[in-house]
């Protein structure tokens, strides 16, 4: 219940009136630069909302009565950059890569994109730096797939693998284990086989080997190598897509998984698929 207003004895204000467990409200008002502070911006606010985009309705948006938009800016701002670049760009498309890597000017251009579109497009399966993820290739070592040269990826980036583009590079293995042409311990003894390719000792591979001959060397080599030609990778190398261990072997042959990469020339165009190529070679593995 309100009580009577009285002088507060420690702070000289008046109270409200107002107490609680023998606590009392004193009557202190906001400041006034607070309160016109608070006012001004309220109206403020109440202007922002009529004059740019603000409130939200069930087909759309309230426009805004200058008709701004953030992604016009945004656009404009990617118009303009492209055409500063288009010239350069223009050269890249046009200029072999043997000039393109001698030219510094040029080659600041093409690094710049690429490293740019490589990070926009591709480093969220090849990892930042083209480092790999299980699944995935590795683009910063030697270990490659279909050829590390710049025209080899070129290739592969403009054509995919695996994908619907009617040129992309293809190469499927075939299921060992799943369609019944190696049984359990035939797949095992191939595993153990390809683990002593890597530097594995202790074991015998006598079977192993046999089978391999008999099943793996025309894609794999007779060292299991590799051949480009048809996307086997080569089983030497400690670089491997599924995993190193026996497990992750036999599951590859029994059953293998047969990754896609995407083709990009519909979305990128040849200039920026250059750029991109010229990157992932700076990486550290290009041939």
């Amino acid at each position: 219940m309100p009580t009577k207003i009285e002088k507060d004895v420690i702070s000289g204000r008046d109270t409200t009136g107002h107490e609680w467990d023998g606590l009392k409200e004193l009557n202190t008002p906001l400041p006034k630069w607070w309160l016109y502070s608070l006012i001004a911006i309220c109206i403020w606010g109440v202007g922002y909302a009529v004059v740019y985009p603000s409130v939200p309705g069930l087909f759309g948006y309230y426009r805004g009565t200058i008709g701004y938009s953030t992604r016009a800016e945004v656009d404009a701002d990617v118009a303009a950059i492209a055409a500063s670049r288009a010239g350069s760009m223009d050269r890249i498309k046009a200029t072999p890569f043997a000039q393109i890597t001698s030219d510094p000017k040029l080659m600041a251009v093409a690094m710049a994109s690429g490293k740019i579109t490589f990070a926009n497009n591709c480093q969220p399966c090849h990892g930042a730096g083209g480092g790999g993820r299980p699944g995935y290739p590795t683009l910063a070592s030697d270990s490659w797939i279909w050829g590390g040269k710049l025209d080899d990826i070129v290739t592969s980036i403009t054509h995919g693998i695996r994908s619907d583009d009617a040129d992309a590079r293809a190469s499927a293995m075939p299921r060992f284990g799943a369609d019944g042409v190696l049984k359990p311990a035939e797949i095992s003894a191939v595993a153990d086989y390809v683990l002593s390719l890597r530097g594995k000792t202790g074991i015998d591979v006598s079977a192993g080997a046999k089978l391999f001959a008999e099943n793996c060397v025309a894609c794999h080599g007779d060292k299991g190598e590799g051949k480009r030609e048809v996307g086997a990778p080569n089983l030497r190398s400690a670089v491997n897509l599924y995993g190193t261990s026996k497990e992750a072997i036999v599951a590859q042959i029994s059953l293998p998984r047969q990754g896609v990469m995407p083709s990009w020339n519909a979305r990128l165009d040849a200039a920026t698929i250059k750029s991109v190529a010229i990157y992932v070679h700076s990486l550290g593995g290009g041939e």
